[in-house]
């Protein structure tokens, strides 16, 4: 999964510790996400979305080739 986060936050001018504090995650959870090794959950998408008044399809991408082996079973 792809994000835009660091474009958000430049857009802001908004640090990491700033949108960690109002998503109510680490920062280091943000570095992760800005880095693509952490996939947020769900609920974490759609808060960060929220901060930055955005949908949660203008922050994520959702990339099948990825992720992995695909399955029509999952």
């Amino acid at each position: 999964m792809k994000n835009r986060i660091k474009v958000l936050r430049a857009e802001r001018d908004m640090t990491q510790e700033q949108l960690a504090e109002l998503a109510g995650v680490s920062r280091n959870t943000i570095i992760s996400m800005e880095k693509d090794k952490y996939c947020p959950s769900l609920k974490l998408g759609y808060r960060i979305a929220h901060v930055f008044g955005v949908g949660i399809d203008d922050v994520f991408t959702y990339e099948p080739d990825k992720d992995g082996p695909s399955g029509d079973d999952e």
